[in-house]
């Protein structure tokens, strides 16, 4: 097959069958043109063709991109190909973490100034809004959380279905912390989930040494299994043990 070897001229072969138009490929096109390419733009619209492909250049993948005769390769290599990098290749980050916790401390301030709420109450806002945020990121794919969950959490390990259980636990405890009720519910859930929580990521991360993602973000974070993750426990300790205290 030739190949057009023009500068700013790229070939890209794509899947584009009824029942699944490739995203990686559309991806690819919008990247290409991003960069002033012109884009000869091949759609693989069965899968015969698609294999067909696949087979005559030796790729186990599509989209594939070629500029100038060299083939490039998927949406990923593209990326690379432009200086870009892909979500694979990124380094361990806190950024995810702290643009949480900085949300929940607006919030918290937010509802605190509006209902006219003391010091003490706002604080408790913010770190249950903080749970309640967390929670939200590993329910997006409670399947994606556990196998990373389970990587560390020593409950978890004994018993799976506790890795799935968890972040609706979670949830639960902050939104009954925000209602300002059922202090019996809440408290204990968040004193059980933060200490043990809080055990396994000292013995993962400070006694065993072992580098690892933290799954408080989620199946798909890039933020190491470290102090934020045990700062996350900590606060659920001291909120259980703040919401028992209600009690007395």
């Amino acid at each position: 097959m030739a190949l057009d070897t023009t500068a700013n001229h790229a070939r890209l072969y794509r899947m584009a069958m009824p029942d699944h138009l490739c995203p990686f490929g559309l991806k690819s096109k919008a990247l290409l043109e991003s960069k002033g390419y012109t884009v000869e733009d091949h759609l693989l619209e069965t899968r015969e063709a698609t294999d067909r492909f696949m087979a005559e250049h030796d790729v186990k993948t599509t989209p594939q991109t070629f500029i100038s005769g060299e083939r490039i390769g998927g949406y990923d290599d593209l990326q690379r190909h432009f200086g870009k990098t892909p979500p694979e290749d990124k380094e361990k980050t806190y950024t995810p973490v702290i643009a949480v916790f900085a949300t929940a401390a607006l919030m918290g301030l937010a509802i605190g100034f509006a209902a006219g709420f003391g010091s003490a109450a706002t604080v408790r806002t913010i770190l249950a809004t903080a749970m309640a945020l967390l929670a939200v990121q590993k329910l997006r794919d409670v399947e994606s959380f556990s196998t990373m969950f389970l990587n560390y959490d020593l409950l978890a390990r004994r018993y799976v279905p506790y890795a799935y259980a968890y972040p609706f636990l979670e949830a639960a405890a902050a939104i009954l912390m925000l209602a300002g009720t059922a202090a019996w519910i809440s408290g204990p859930v968040a004193l059980f989930i933060g200490g043990i929580g809080a055990i396994s990521v000292i013995k993962a991360v400070y006694v065993d040494k072992r580098e690892l993602k933290c799954a408080c973000m989620g199946g798909s974070s890039n933020v190491p299994l470290g102090f934020v993750s045990l700062t996350e426990n900590l606060v659920m300790v001291v909120m259980g043990v703040w919401m028992l205290a209600t009690l007395v």
